[in-house]
């Protein structure tokens, strides 16, 4: 009975040999990095088990111009607000046969195809090739790259997930810039520990469908997917995805990005969606520093029998400082061109954050305040079409545990 305890007792201590357990078990919800936590591994390291979580929960407060707003009907300024918990994720990690790692996760606070957030395994042939399979983020924009519980906001920028505005009405969902997790498959790999690209082919669905719905393209005569492909340039080494850790305070990275995707009839096969980013982070000690731009064209297909095409852009710049190992400020400043090139007017949306580590708990507390403001407009109607659908005045309060 003792024996048998013991190898049990040393199945679950951190394997020894288990240097890449940062890169192995990789959740894009919670890093692992530097902690011990609760694992079960085999003495070689060749086999991990790793489970995570990870509860948000917040107080809204959302204002909304009166633009939009029908008072006979007694709509409020005040929407959307109140508590909310955005995120409540269980999940595993690990790896397998000291090659395979895998990752399945379930947010209990989605609905629908979003129940399931991720899904996938990842076959590591080298370090400059390897193939994953699954639902998982799709490769674009450093502001969704970034791992979920480790964001300096707990907001993303608003120019990366709005939808844009189109004077034509869509079978589905007005696109917006961030891709978001997608069901395919990816190559990726690390060339002489700087240089990384991901490649792969998606539905272009988004997260809520998990099942196979596309077709043939009608006007390129190709599969209707998601192509996307990101490249990376790291001069200090791998950086890791995260904007501010009180447990990394130490860390002097930095990374250069660009990324490219086309969805090929998207949304219900009505536009052909081409996204194109730039993107740079950086880590030096207490300082976090990132800054994005990103542009999107939309072309409608020719069973939509409208010509017009539109293009948007969107970049943000933010930063962050860690007063005290507990204590972060944060500053963003987001612009949007959301009514397209060819019509005025901008969307400016400065925020401001703060957030608190409580020692020993893997609690964070986090508050911010976002305003929207409208610039360069050429009729009031504009100015005021602009905004719509989006709140003047933010303000949240979130705590969150991670384990």
């Amino acid at each position: 009975m003792k024996k048998y305890l013991l190898m049990a007792l040393v199945a679950m201590l951190p394997a020894a040999t288990f240097a890449q357990e940062e890169e192995d078990t990789e959740n894009g919800v919670v890093s692992v990095a530097g902690k011990e936590g609760f694992k079960i591994a085999t003495k070689k390291g060749d086999f991990v088990f790793k489970p995570y979580m990870m509860v948000q929960a917040s107080g809204n407060f959302n204002y909304y111009d009166d633009e939009g707003l029908d008072k006979a009907y007694n709509q409020d300024n005040v929407a959307n607000s109140g508590f909310a918990i955005p995120y409540a994720i269980i999940g595993f990690t690990g790896k397998a046969f000291d090659k395979v790692s895998y990752n399945v996760s379930v947010n209990a606070a989605g609905s629908g195809g979003n129940i399931l957030q991720q899904a996938w395994f990842d076959v590591k042939f080298k370090e400059q090739l390897a193939l994953k399979v699954g639902k998982m983020k799709t490769p674009f924009a450093h502001g969704f790259q970034t791992t979920l519980g480790y964001t300096l906001m707990p907001c993303v920028p608003t120019s990366l997930t709005a939808a844009v505005i189109l004077p034509h009405s869509l079978n589905a969902v007005t696109p917006s810039m961030n891709t978001g997790w997608d069901i395919g498959v990816e190559l990726h790999g690390l060339l002489a520990k700087k240089f990384g690209y991901e490649v792969g082919l998606f539905n272009g669905t988004g997260g809520g469908v998990n099942g196979a719905t596309k077709t043939f393209s009608d006007d390129w005569h190709i599969p209707s997917l998601l192509y996307a492909a990101r490249f990376t340039f790291m001069p200090k080494g791998v950086m890791p995805n995260i904007q501010g850790d009180p447990n990394r305070l130490n860390e002097d990275k930095m990374l250069f990005g660009v990324s490219v995707s086309e969805n090929v009839e998207s949304e219900s096969e009505s536009t052909n969606d081409f996204r194109a980013g730039a993107e740079f982070s950086m880590l030096k000690n207490r300082w976090y520093v990132g800054a994005e731009a990103y542009y999107m064209h939309v072309g409608f297909t020719k069973r939509q029998k409208i010509d017009e095409t539109y293009n948007y852009w969107g970049a943000y710049a933010q930063v962050g400082y860690f007063l005290t190992p507990q204590w972060q400020l944060a500053a963003r400043y987001d612009f949007m061109d959301r009514n397209g090139t060819d019509t005025k007017g901008l969307l400016n949306m400065p925020a401001v954050g703060v957030n608190y580590f409580v020692p020993n708990t893997n609690l964070k507390v986090q508050a911010m305040y976002q305003y929207i403001g409208r610039t360069g407009h050429a009729t009031q109607l504009d100015r005021d079409n602009d905004d719509l659908g989006l709140a003047m005045h933010t303000a949240k309060i979130q705590l969150q545990y991670t384990f």
